[in-house]
């Protein structure tokens, strides 16, 4: 069944970074990433293992600074707005920029339904005919809801790990963020789960800004639009992604694709 995501999302909107710094303490985990992610588009983001790309993902969303020690210079425009400037509001702004995290992470004591309905619960949401709808709506624009439907009351632990992913795409969803934020959400899956949160993403990306995360080159190719490569905490080259694959411009982004390191 066709998705149905109309009511769920209000707007979308881009993100510019302007010489983005990050740090753990004194580690200097990103140095001077500049790049614009446009809207209603996939944006992959590559590169080997600690080179910086999950990072930069927490800092779209302010969930960097949620680690002691961690902080952020530079600035990061959501949309028009800065999102580390004075008097913004953290939460909220992770309640428009949504994330999904590697491993499926269902709130293990609550229903599918509850699961779905988290966010709106803590936005103080209690109408019940609005929850149902909204979940309804939620769990159809993450391709679940033919597969949970008479079964909201279970365990959302219940639900195999590509349901359980995209669970938590729908609790994500239900908010009406503006862009979504994939951190390698399929390297815990088998490869037909795989390919259904690839075919999401793309389908999402009519209507919601995303970007992924992933050390699959692979499926950056069949996802994204766009690609960055990160290297020891630099962004090192961006573009569209057949370009950036067939014609890289940087030999150390040739050396990656093509399996010399990384």
């Amino acid at each position: 069944m066709e998705p149905q995501k109309a009511g769920l999302i209000d707007r979308t909107t881009g993100i510019q970074a302007e010489d983005v710094h990050a740090w753990f303490d004194r580690l200097h985990a990103l140095r001077g990433i500049s790049m614009t992610i446009p809207e209603r588009k996939v944006t992959a983001i590559i590169g080997p293992s600690g080179c910086g790309k999950s990072t930069f993902l927490r800092c779209l969303n302010r969930m960097h600074e949620l680690v002691p020690g961690a902080r952020v210079a530079g600035r990061i425009l959501l949309g028009e707005e800065e999102i580390y400037g004075n008097g913004v509001d953290p939460v909220v702004i992770r309640r428009r920029v949504g994330m999904v995290f590697q491993k499926a992470n269902p709130f293990p004591t609550m229903s599918i339904f509850d699961n779905a309905a988290a966010g709106l619960h803590l936005a103080g949401e209690r109408n019940r005919r609005t929850l149902e709808t909204v979940v309804e709506q939620s769990l159809r624009a993450a391709v679940l809801w033919d597969e949970v439907k008479d079964r909201l009351q279970k365990p959302g632990t219940s639900l195999s790990g590509g349901q359980q992913q995209r669970l938590c795409i729908a609790r994500a969803l239900a908010v009406s963020p503006e862009v979504l934020l994939m951190d390698e959400p399929a390297s815990a899956l088998d490869p037909a789960s795989t390919l259904r949160i690839e075919e999401l993403a793309r389908d999402l990306a009519k209507d919601i800004t995303i970007v992924i995360v992933t050390h699959n080159m692979q499926q950056a190719a069949r996802v994204s639009e766009l690609t960055g490569f990160f290297l020891d905490g630099e962004l090192i080259e961006f573009g569209p992604t057949n370009e950036l694959f067939t014609r890289p411009g940087d030999r150390r982004t040739e050396d990656y694709i093509t399996g010399r390191f990384g």
